[in-house]
């Protein structure tokens, strides 16, 4: 009997107008995205513990006043990071139920970090489009399998990687094993081996690819778009040395492999390595450009 139609133009700016004061005293960091909201805090102390868990109570009031309720059958803690105590926390008078992963913006996040999770998923729904691009397209021309599988395979194999990407060797083979089956399909290259198909079609391999995103999203929070939210991202390294290019980021050490794998750290070697015509380019179009003529000499 009232409200916006779902799927309005005016929907998704009514709710965020109506949901904009959630966040209000709350003491822990919460993120809204469309209808999904996330509670974050660090916990090392019970204090730490009861923090938390006046923010729920928090927005169980504010869901009363404001007559919304939250699924409570959809709401999960996760908890992160070694030694974790693991504390149990309501919503309303329902505990809330553990897990040991969650589906984040359609990325799986578990306890340890371990993004083998994700990467399974990925390559089982690109390799399902694939197939059906095999099934239901007869041409096997450059012209026509190239662009489906820039369409519509490899998304799936890069949406957010920057977060997700793999770990481990047998990660990154199982998501190149996806492109490997793709080049092969084409005719005439089927003889060929992987490396020649790339170089035959130009292309980079997947690695090479999310390398490339890594380098490109750095540049935008050290120099771009981004500028502002980075500088709390990566630290720049006082050097009087000229090798290389004049704008070297400084490398952390950290006891756990994998606070290594997140992005702020693992590009930072390779930026340092980036030639300075790359490094000081004056806008990202010209870093994508002098940066594709760096990896096209890297194996």
């Amino acid at each position: 009997m009232s409200g916006a139609p779902q799927g309005s133009v005016l929907g998704p700016a009514l709710f965020n107008i109506f949901v904009s004061d959630m966040n209000s005293g709350i003491e822990c960091t919460l993120s809204k995205f469309a209808n999904d909201t996330k509670l974050c805090g660090v916990v090392d102390t019970l204090e730490g513990k009861d923090a938390i868990q006046r923010d729920p109570d928090r927005l169980e009031r504010w869901t009363r006043v404001n007559r919304m309720k939250f699924n409570k059958a959809k709401c999960k803690v996760l908890h992160v990071g070694q030694h974790n105590p693991k504390h149990d926390y309501r919503l309303g008078e329902e505990w809330i139920e553990s897990s040991p992963k969650e589906k984040d913006l359609g990325i799986l996040i578990d306890e340890k970090l371990n993004m083998s999770w994700q990467c399974a998923p990925a390559a089982q729904k690109a390799n399902c489009v694939l197939g059906c691009i095999k099934r239901g397209v007869t041409s096997r021309s450059r012209e026509g399998i190239l662009p489906l599988y820039s369409a519509l395979v490899r998304p799936h194999l890069e949406y957010h990687v920057q977060l997700w990407g793999p770990q481990y060797r047998r990660d990154m083979e199982l998501l190149e094993r996806v492109q490997r089956r793709a080049t092969k399909l084409i005719r005439g290259l089927e003889h060929l081996s992987y490396e020649d198909r790339l170089r035959e079609l130009g292309l980079f391999s997947l690695e090479k690819r999310r390398l490339r995103g890594d380098l490109t999203a750095a540049f935008q929070y050290l120099k771009g778009a981004y500028r502002k939210a980075g500088e709390g991202l990566f630290i720049r390294a006082c050097s009087d040395r000229t090798r290389g290019n004049g704008f070297k980021l400084k490398e952390g050490q950290f006891r756990l492999d994998v606070r290594k794998k997140f992005l702020t750290v693992r590009v930072v070697r390779h930026w340092n390595r980036l030639p300075r015509e790359a490094a000081d380019a004056p806008s990202l179009e010209v870093f994508k450009t002098r940066l594709d003529e760096a990896l096209g000499n890297v194996v």
